[in-house]
């Protein structure tokens, strides 16, 4: 399954610095197959992080792919599911690779559609990647209902349900619903339209949370206004709570650049979630 030359244009992939993007995850060019993915998809969320800062700093330049090439992989401010996903696919096609982009709803059906993710095809089957949500997995997983995927003591799942007789995929962490997706065709201003309510809606999570997210070799973090949630494989989850500054300087060490103009703006945003 290729998408159309309109559609690839639509995408702008030209606009990515792929060579650049490979250099910063550390991944050599190769056959499009599913060992390629595996490491890519890997790479991808060991480098860049999860963040809605740009969000909260108002600062985000839109989700266009010249705007979202820099500012994860030059400016390295990490980003959200419309700005990872957009890269991983733009690499994915310029490798060769079969890719169709999709959208879901966050926890449930009744969620609107601003979750993006990529599904690819490989060797007659199709892979769901999810590099752009945070708490997810590290590789694709089988898009196909009963699907598993064990990473250390985590078990993901894909499996089919439907919503009024329209069938959906739903993908699950354990026992938890992280999203459901179709495979319906999304256009470049569908994301461009998720963006704006994820980034401008007053009752957004982006809008009223810190949210910075990042793999490690050591298991997952995750840094909000509270403080940190550190989760190890074996190991306990491990929660800390941090003052405004030390928050910010946990921002920083999990990979978002911030000048120090910005670390205090943050800082001061940090001050203002946590009262």
């Amino acid at each position: 399954m290729v998408e159309s030359a309109a559609a690839v244009s639509e995408w702008r992939i030209g606009e990515f610095d792929v060579p650049g993007y490979l250099r910063a995850v550390g991944v050599e060019p190769g056959p499009a197959n599913l060992d390629l993915l595996e490491r890519l998809h890997r790479a991808h969320v060991f480098t860049f992080p999860f963040s809605n800062v740009e969000v909260l700093l108002g600062d985000h330049p839109g989700v266009k792919p010249a705007n979202v090439h820099a500012q994860l992989v030059e400016r390295r401010r990490g980003g959200y599911c419309f700005e990872h996903s957009q890269l991983f696919a733009a690499a994915l096609e310029t490798l060769g690779f079969s890719v169709r982009r999709a959208l879901g709803r966050v926890r449930g059906v009744d969620s609107p559609r601003t979750h993006m993710t990529v599904l690819v095809d490989v060797d007659g089957a199709r892979y769901l990647c999810d590099p752009g949500f945070g708490f997810s997995v590290t590789g694709p997983i089988s898009l196909a209902d009963g699907a598993l995927r064990h990473e250390g003591d985590r078990v993901f799942s894909v499996g089919r349900i439907d919503d009024e007789g329209w069938p959906l995929w739903a993908f699950r962490r354990g026992d938890a619903l992280e999203h459901v997706l179709d495979e319906s065709t999304v256009h470049a201003v569908d994301v461009e339209m998720g963006h704006r309510k994820t980034s401008t809606d007053p009752t957004s999570v982006f809008l009223n949370h810190l949210m910075v997210m990042k793999h490690t070799p050591e298991g997952h973090i995750t840094v909000t206004e509270s403080g940190t949630t550190v989760r190890a494989p074996g190991e306990p989850t491990a929660q800390t709570s941090l003052e405004p500054s030390h928050v910010v300087n946990k921002v920083r060490e999990v990979g978002v650049t911030l000048t120090d103009r910005e670390a205090k703006r943050l800082t001061e945003i940090v001050e203002r979630l946590q009262d």
